[in-house]
């Protein structure tokens, strides 16, 4: 018949197989000497209650389920034949599973994978239009882009008074709507801030520290430093006095570019870097920004100010060759102290061309922007934005939603009013809106509560066979997703291992796309990211275009490339994005830095495994007395899931036949779970402290991870409870809450101990 597509046979009998699983129902129900309507209704009700391992103690709640799930029942088989058609499941599974990188090398003590992707056009247009450094690519993005939309803050009308139900007043903010700059508005204001950097006597070629909370004006700033070859350091806004200062006097600058909230803090960073003459700060909505009270002879500078400087200047910009250092990012110092990673424009844009291969874009795209600037993953991700020509809608985590605690009452978020479609985060954060699912669903009635699960298991076992459920997302989930803006069709995670459950849970709630990446500082945030289209979860995804990814034999740990079933070994990264080096440390520099061949790699230090599509697993592993490989990130992954646990860090002693774990409890499910075990109430501190307690979270951990799939041995038998929660200020986690495992495990390393020895 003209016009209609046909469905091969071989299909449709493969997706009819899936259903045979409903056969059993009426089988039994025969056995049992039922009437056929009762067979069907209590037949389908029991095998759903069985998925969601739990049967509601009310009768009404269990009869209402029960008709909801025949009826949905009789519309999956009517309506069967229409999905098969529009949605060609076996086209989704085909794709998740086709080969994404391919073996380029191998030798007995190496493999190199090499991605099998071709550039996109915007990659393409970047070679054709010979952008090369981070000052051409907003020069093309201004003369493609022009008048459209790019970057966006929102107004703040007021700050008010609001009294809550328990009688204290909050500070509110009454918020507008969002004021945009065109692509020729941020091209001009970099291009006038930058001549302004030169009239206060800044030179090309020295560098300067921003010290800032990610806003607009942090972009415009740090192009404006790229168009006169200024070196940009950045130092994240959450680091203490001494970190600021030890960043700053490393890099002998001499000017700083700060903001009205964290200028303050220079009253007393001041005197301990003595070369600093100038401090720039962007300026408060609402606030004027107190000058008084510096050390004497240094020069305050409003952000406007270098603007107007700027437009009465005739200095003209300098442009930077692709082989000088755009940015010296420190890196998180996760795993020791933070070094100064050198980043050259030819790195920088190198990832640029990797993440537009790797994200593709749409005309009607919105990035909500509120990640640090400072992480090379978030700059990068938002630079892909403008070149793309997808507007950046700023945020922050007190204004972004609607229920956020400096959002007044009758004001919308920051989401709502912005409609993203694409959302940089980090696991913690992703981890944070999974629980915060779980916890409103599980107060919302024993009804809800249950229709909720129901439609979640109902869609998971439908997305598994590469189906989307239109009709129950717009039903069910639209909720979920409207707390974002309910436009958002793309997530991307980076900084951190993401948990499978966590993944999958926002995935199927959010209804969209969530992709997971690697890299790291030194090789620009760019080594690996998902397939679009692969429906797995526990992966990193496969080789970016233009890197190379190469596992070594580590023989220490038994980790080889003849290892069966999968390649194992350290992961090497090469390719142009790999970073110059650390700033005056030439010493590490030659340590985890190498060119062979014309070609620079970085060891990464991070033990990998190669699949048979192409992806890669990172294996995080310690060796347990017994033998077992224990992933500790892997565990932390799962275990952050549980409602119980706000952060972890899992520890293995290789002497040692378990693990243990240092663990930030949740406050309210902690209490919870304290009245559940009938101990009286009592304060957090004392929860914490209390050995029932532990054993009690221990015992909820073990329950946890045998629902997450975790082996026994991977379970932390002890847990020490922290009452602290872990922040960059207090150097255990990282700017992007990545935990700083090495610094957790020396502040309690006597817990450490007491928990072995118990």
């Amino acid at each position: 018949m003209p016009g209609v597509r046909r469905v091969p046979l071989i299909h449709v009998a493969f997706e009819l197989q899936g259903m045979r699983k409903w056969n059993f129902l009426l089988d039994y129900q025969k056995k049992e000497g039922y009437k056929y309507v009762c067979r069907l209704l209590l037949g389908v009700g029991h095998y759903c209650l069985y998925k969601l391992n739990k049967i509601p103690e009310s009768l009404w709640v269990s009869a209402v389920l029960q008709t909801i799930r025949m009826v949905v029942f009789m519309y999956d088989i009517l309506s069967f034949p229409v999905h098969l058609v529009l949605q060609r499941p076996w086209r989704k599974r085909s794709m998740s599973r086709r080969i994404k990188a391919q073996i380029i090398d191998s030798t007995p003590n190496s493999v190199t994978v090499r991605s099998v992707s071709t550039p996109c056009n915007l990659h393409l247009r970047l070679v054709r239009d010979n952008v090369t450094t981070m000052e051409a690519m907003l020069h093309a993005a201004a003369a493609r882009w022009q008048d459209r939309p790019c970057l966006g803050t929102r107004t703040v009308l007021s700050e008010e008074d609001e009294p809550q139900p328990n009688g204290r007043v909050f500070k509110k903010y009454n918020m507008g709507n969002y004021e945009w700059r065109s692509y020729s508005d941020m091209e001009n204001e970099a291009t006038w801030f930058a001549a302004g950097l030169r009239e206060l006597g800044c030179q090309p070629k020295k560098n300067i520290v921003m010290f800032a909370e990610t806003r607009a004006e942090w972009m415009i700033a740090a192009h404006g430093c790229f168009k006169q070859s200024i070196p940009v350091v950045t130092i994240y806004a959450t680091l203490g006095d001494d970190a600021i200062a030890h960043g700053i006097n490393e890099t002998d600058v001499s000017t700083v570019i700060t903001t009205h909230d964290l200028l303050p803090k220079f009253k007393k960073i001041l005197a301990k870097t003595p070369k600093v003459d100038t401090i720039i700060f962007m300026e408060d909505q609402l606030k004027k920004t107190e000058r008084d009270g510096f050390k004497p002879g240094i020069k305050i500078v409003a952000y406007k100010e270098v603007i107007q400087k700027g437009k009465q200047s005739k200095i003209e910009c300098i442009p930077p060759a692709p082989s000088d250092t755009a940015i010296i990012m420190y890196t998180s110092g996760s795993t020791g102290v933070p070094k100064g990673v050198v980043l050259s424009h030819r790195n920088m844009i190198a990832t640029l061309k990797a993440f537009a291969d790797g994200v593709p874009m749409y005309d009607d795209d919105m990035l909500m922007g509120f990640l640090p600037l400072a992480h090379v993953f978030e700059l990068l991700a938002e630079s892909l934005c403008v070149i793309g020509g997808v507007p950046i809608g700023y945020s922050t985590p007190l204004t972004m939603l609607d229920s956020s605690s400096k959002i007044m009452k009758g004001t919308k978020g920051d989401a709502t009013i912005l409609q993203p479609t694409c959302i940089t985060t980090v696991p913690l954060i992703m981890d944070r809106i999974s629980k915060g699912i779980t916890d409103k669903v599980s107060r919302s009635g024993e009804f809800a509560n249950a229709f909720f699960k129901w439609a979640y298991s109902y869609k998971q076992s439908w997305m598994k066979r590469g189906y989307d459920t239109p009709l129950l997302n717009r039903v069910v989930f639209k909720k979920v997703s409207q707390l974002l803006g309910g436009r958002v069709r793309l997530m991307i995670a980076g900084g951190a291992p993401l948990a499978p459950d966590t993944h999958t849970q926002v995935r199927l709630c959010l209804c969209c796309d969530v992709i997971a990446g690697y890299g790291l500082t030194e090789t620009t945030s760019c080594a690996t990211i998902m397939d679009l289209q692969d429906r797995s979860t526990g992966r990193v995804g496969a080789p970016t275009t233009g890197t190379d990814i190469k596992l070594v034999n580590w023989e220490e740990g038994n980790y080889r490339v003849g290892n069966k079933p999968f390649v194992q070994g350290e992961i090497v990264i090469g390719g142009d994005s790999v970073a110059e080096g650390y700033y005056k440390n030439p010493e590490k520099s030659r340590e985890e830095f190498v060119d062979v061949d014309g070609k620079r790699w970085f060891r990464s230090g991070d033990i990998g495994e190669l699949h048979h599509d192409g992806c890669i697993k990172i294996i995080d592993l310690v060796k347990l007395q017994a033998g077992e490989y224990v992933s500790l990130g892997k565990v932390e992954a799962e275990l952050k899931t549980c409602p119980i646990v706000e952060n972890i860090c899992v520890y293995g002693d290789s002497s040692k036949t378990y693990t243990v774990a240092l663990l930030v409890p949740n406050p309210r499910h902690l209490a919870e779970l304290a009245t559940r075990i009938g101990l009286p109430e009592m304060e957090f501190e004392q929860l914490c402290q209390n050995a029932e307690v532990e054993k009690a979270v221990v015992k909820e951990l073990a329950d946890h991870a045998r629902k997450c799939g975790l082996e026994r041995f991977e379970v932390p038998a002890a847990v020490k409870l922290c009452t602290e929660v872990w922040s960059p200020d207090m150097g255990l986690v990282t700017a992007a809450f990545k935990i700083k495992r090495k610094d957790i495990q020396e502040r309690y390393k006597e817990d450490i101990k007491r928990m072995y020895a118990s």
